[in-house]
């Protein structure tokens, strides 16, 4: 919202800031004391960070504010970039953002992980820069990190992260900003690790929220037979904020998004803080909102040429699917309900899963990696099974998509680097 009166003295463009964000108990609340539900897109354009110019942000901003999105979700930043110009240009136009910290030589490995100082350091710069900004809804430590069933190992350093991080936020005096993680929806290891990382009864190591990247809900198709209604039965009174990372799944199409009617109605509205559509622009893989323009050739070069796609200009909605998700949010506006009236109670404390012969490896509450401690090396305490998994799978449940659509979209040369990095099966 702006001031036209300050604009007309100052001549700068100025805004009221919007209020934070904290996470309590199961929901996110405004510092105004309103229930926060999250109506988001991911927001990438190209491997390199889409919130350091000020301009394309400004135009794409905009075009959300129609849309109804409050939220976008960044995949990888550079901490040493000035941001104010987008970070004020997304909340102009009313849109909180959420940043993952990791970068592609710092993400936590799924087959032999570690958590050092190095990673820490470079997690902590980009707290450190984005902090400031009241519409930093919060941050992810990780995204897909355990992907197929041997790797709930990593588990325990997600959680150390997720530990050494909050730490350091406090310690710095900054606000509560929440610190979270976001998973892939595989059966085998649904609910055993939202609720692992939210175990424990320490508060100061557990994640903040939690977001699932599911693409089970596959227009035509319905709540029961989609495989939300599971969803929703293991996220029942879940003790952190739950929302879906990613979604949006784009078979046959053209998208109808009528699975918003589900996470934003009586079926999960409860329980569930909101859902992050699959993504903002156009590229091979069909899950674009908008364009920049016509695909070019593959072989095309250019400053904004990525993959045979422009990454930058002008944005125009690609149809129907971009009419088809605004005219869904503009129905769906719930209340929810206020701070004060929120009985913190009502959530359920989550035991610790017990380790299972197929598929989640971690056996309880054990006790977490020390900063510098890697699983195959110094770490002790090493998580022990009730059985031996005889080769890694995973069992997704029906319609959902295998591995976050975060890595395919992008150009051919991050796609590589991604599946170095995370192993995306």
């Amino acid at each position: 919202m702006r001031s036209s009166t300050l604009l007309a003295l100052s001549g700068a463009t100025l805004s009221y800031a919007l209020p934070t964000i904290e996470a309590v108990g199961g929901k996110f609340f405004t510092s105004d004391g309103n229930q926060f539900f999250i109506k988001g897109v991911a927001y990438q354009l190209t491997e390199k960070d889409p919130l350091i110019n000020t301009e394309q942000c400004s135009r794409d901003a905009s075009l959300m504010k129609k849309l109804g999105a409050n939220t976008i979700r960044v995949y990888h930043v550079d901490p040493d970039e000035d941001h104010s110009g987008c970070m004020s240009a997304f909340s102009d136009a009313g849109i909180y953002t959420l940043v993952d910290m990791d970068t592609f030589d710092t993400y936590i490995l799924p087959n032999d992980p570690w958590w050092n100082q190095t990673q820490l350091d470079r997690y902590s710069k980009v707290m450190d820069t984005f902090q400031q900004y009241d519409n930093l809804l919060g941050l992810f430590v990780g995204n897909e990190i355990i992907a197929i069933n041997n790797q709930s190992l990593a588990a325990p350093f997600i959680k150390s992260a997720c530990r050494d991080l909050k730490a350091y936020r406090d310690s710095k005096g900054y606000r509560k900003v929440p610190v979270g993680y976001s998973a892939t929806d595989i059966a085998e290891l649904r609910p055993w690790l939202q609720d692992y990382l939210t175990c424990g009864g320490n508060a100061s190591e557990n994640i903040d929220f939690y977001g699932l990247n599911s693409y089970q809900w596959c227009d035509p198709t319905n709540y029961q037979t989609s495989g939300y209604a599971n969803l929703q039965s293991q996220a029942k009174n879940f003790p952190v904020p739950i929302f879906f990372s990613e979604t949006g799944c784009n078979k046959p199409g053209p998208r109808l998004f009528d699975d918003q009617d589900s996470i934003f109605g009586d079926e999960m509205v409860n329980d569930w803080s909101g859902s992050i559509v699959y993504e903002w622009i156009e590229e091979a893989n069909n899950y674009g909102l908008i364009s920049y323009g016509p695909k070019v050739d593959a072989t095309a070069t250019g400053s904004n040429i990525v993959g045979g796609y422009t990454v930058a200009g002008t944005p125009t909605p690609v149809s129907p699917d971009f009419d088809n998700l605004s005219k869904h949010w503009a129905t769906l506006t719930p209340t929810g309900v206020s701070k004060s009236n929120y009985d913190t109670t009502s959530v359920s404390t989550r035991a610790c899963p017990t380790s299972t012969a197929s598929g989640w490896l971690v056996n309880g509450n054990v006790a977490l990696p020390s900063l510098g401690e890697t699983l195959t090396g110094s770490y002790s305490s090493v998580p022990s099974a009730t059985g031996t998994a005889a080769s890694p799978s995973a069992s997704e449940t029906k319609n959902s998509v295998s591995g976050s659509k975060e890595v395919a979209g992008m150009g051919a040369g991050l796609v590589g680097v991604m599946m170095v990095f995370t192993f995306w099966l």
